[in-house]
């Protein structure tokens, strides 16, 4: 068994017992055409351990704090689902060019205060990232959670997130390439 095999035994294994908040039950996984049909509307693949959560595991309803988001429909809690979320995100960025979206991060979790968890699905192992508008200043709004899925999926499962109540709070790094995906004027 490959390591992302045993990832998401493990994953499966946590999702059928836990619910995060709001969710009385795992979802169902999706079906290939609900994954063509994301990517169809997101205009990117999303990477393949992403993919293979919704179609493994469940349309969302696992994962840290409040779960991952679903895929295409929203969760019973009210949120939005992944793909609109990403697609009212770049909307609101094209509006308010202070605060722009850079494409392909697609939301994955909502930590409440505004705050999301996103998947680089522009890089090759699919880099998590924190997105933290509290912080009132764009360029100082995201930062790197994990350099990939399966790291991040890890610290879920071992306890050891940033968001733990051992832990103090986020103390991750900016992200580096803000600039590079934006075009958004920098606070000096």
């Amino acid at each position: 068994m490959t390591e992302i095999e045993q990832l998401l035994a493990r994953v499966a294994v946590e999702a059928r017992n836990t619910r995060p908040w709001g969710w009385p039950s795992l979802p169902a996984p999706v079906g290939p055409d609900e994954v063509a049909r994301a990517e169809a509307v997101l205009g990117f693949p999303l990477p393949a351990l992403l993919a293979s959560l919704y179609l493994r595991i469940g349309d969302g309803g696992f994962g840290p704090e409040y779960g991952l988001l679903p895929l295409l429909d929203g969760p019973p809690s009210g949120e939005p689902a992944a793909v609109p979320q990403y697609l009212a995100s770049r909307e609101s960025g094209r509006k308010d060019p202070e605060w722009p979206w850079p494409e392909g991060l697609l939301p994955i979790s909502h930590w409440g205060c505004g705050m999301y968890a996103c998947v680089d699905c522009r890089s090759s192992d699919g880099a998590v990232l924190l997105f933290d508008p509290n912080a009132h200043r764009v360029d100082r709004a995201w930062y790197m959670d994990a350099p990939d899925l399966a790291t991040w999926l890890l610290t879920w499962l071992e306890g050891t997130g940033w968001y733990e109540e051992s832990n103090d709070g986020p103390d991750l790094p900016p992200w580096p390439d803000f600039s590079l995906r934006t075009t958004a004027p920098r606070a000096s």
